[in-house]
């Protein structure tokens, strides 16, 4: 199926290692290799819909289809998993992924933490990502409802602050 131009699939890695895609609206120009890219790699409106984080509302057909939950550890591509530790994997790979997530409020300006680090991959392998690696595997050892609506609850406000920042 051809999807208009302004949505992206990306294929990605959910429940026990199993593909899938999920759906966004694309904030970078076609071409565009990675989400290290720079500014001039943004569509007309692509940097705000990205900071809001509207761009992933789309995946809300993924939640609908079986494939994510609203919350729980987010999604990633399969090169990101071919680098992981197993028990990172085995444990954050035994739930489905989630739209939000600890991972998604604590580095919800990540973009920014790496905005003029010269080698942003580095950087984001060795500091970000067993941090997050951490906070998604908190998650899946003690989530619960309570925990569920607070990242509900934290990230609404994330992006309600977002919307309305300059």
């Amino acid at each position: 199926m051809k999807l208009p131009s302004f949505i992206y699939r990306s294929e990605r890695v959910g429940l026990h290692g199993k593909p899938f895609s999920v759906y966004k609206i694309r904030t970078m120009k076609l071409g565009t290799k990675t989400s290290f890219a720079g500014e001039e790699h943004y569509t007309k409106h692509g940097k705000f819909l990205r900071k809001t984080k509207i761009d992933e509302f789309l995946q809300l057909v993924n939640v609908l289809k079986g494939e994510m939950r609203l919350v729980g550890p987010r999604s990633n591509v399969q090169e990101y998993w071919d680098i992981a530790p197993e028990h990172v994997k085995k444990k954050i790979l035994s739930t489905k992924p989630g739209l939000t997530s600890l991972a998604s409020i604590m580095f919800h300006d990540e973009e920014f933490l790496l905005q003029g680090n010269e080698d942003k991959y580095k950087n984001y392998y060795t500091i970000i990502a067993p941090m997050k690696n951490s906070l998604d595997m908190f998650y899946v050892d003690y989530h619960d409802i309570f925990l569920d609506i607070w990242i509900l609850f934290k990230t609404s406000l994330i992006i309600i602050k977002k919307i309305f920042q300059k």
